[in-house]
């Protein structure tokens, strides 16, 4: 069982996101970064099927050098091969992205074999396109399911259960397939001390990928204005009565 886990290094939730001046690009001068969220699920996903069916996992992403931190993580947690698409521009747009991930992937294939199940994140946890997978799916030529709340594997084919008011809708795709993780799918697990040390040691092969930029372009980055709400003290004990009592008036609950 060869299985593929696609990743994004993406600021840390609950971040405090900062714009540049220009308003081409994220400050990231005080940002912490991480694997997004759904995909971290999707690596977990990835090393518990490999334990269960004797399986090997290769983490795959695209980005700067710093995203081989992301890389190491998944070493820590199982993960066995791990593949850097270094970039030097910060966000490529989906339709590059897929373009390059593609030929990455199909230039492992070619080396070792095919992937038997390739995961990615149901959503990027910063631009949250829902596009990437799909698009390396269909340029593979093979199925794909997003948002994807369980797996189980039998006789060449993955069943795939997605969540959906009041229960599960479930498909059974042949393998290979591809499948967008949504997080909530398992608990990923805490890197132990032993995983920590083995992923500084890890191997990190890195395969340069040219590909041509889609038809997106960024215009620019918004940062909505902050509503900042203001606590008045009307006042303590009795003597705060008639400040309450206008209030009271004021909002029309008092007739």
């Amino acid at each position: 069982m060869r299985i593929l886990v696609c990743v994004k290094r993406v600021p840390a939730p609950g971040s405090r996101i900062n714009v540049t001046p220009d308003g081409d690009a994220v400050d990231t001068a005080h940002l912490g970064f991480t694997t997004s969220p759904h995909e971290e699920c999707a690596v977990e996903e990835a090393v518990q099927i490999a334990e269960q069916h004797d399986g090997e996992v290769t983490v795959l992403t695209l980005g700067p050098a710093e995203s081989e931190e992301q890389l190491r993580y998944a070493a820590s947690v199982g993960a066995h091969n791990l593949v850097l698409i270094p970039i030097t521009e910060v966000d490529w747009d989906p339709q590059r992205t897929a373009s390059a991930l593609t030929t990455a992937i199909s230039g492992i294939e070619a080396a070792d074999g095919t992937f038997d199940l390739i995961l990615f994140g149901n959503e990027s946890a910063d631009t949250g396109g829902f596009q990437v997978g799909i698009r390396v799916a269909h340029a593979l030529g093979r199925p794909v399911v997003n948002g994807i709340k369980g797996i189980d594997l039998a006789d060449g084919a993955a069943s795939a259960r997605r969540e959906i008011d009041g229960g599960f809708e479930v498909y059974e795709v042949p393998m290979p397939a591809v499948l967008g993780i949504k997080e909530g799918i398992n608990l990923p697990r805490y890197p132990t001390m032993k995983g920590r040390l083995a992923s500084k040691k890890a191997e990190v092969s890195a395969t340069a990928v040219e590909a041509a930029a889609g038809g997106q372009t960024r215009v620019r980055l918004h940062r909505p204005l902050e509503q900042v709400s203001e606590t008045v003290i009307l006042g303590t004990g009795p003597e705060a009565a008639p400040a309450v009592v206008d209030l009271l008036e004021e909002l029309g609950v008092l007739s």
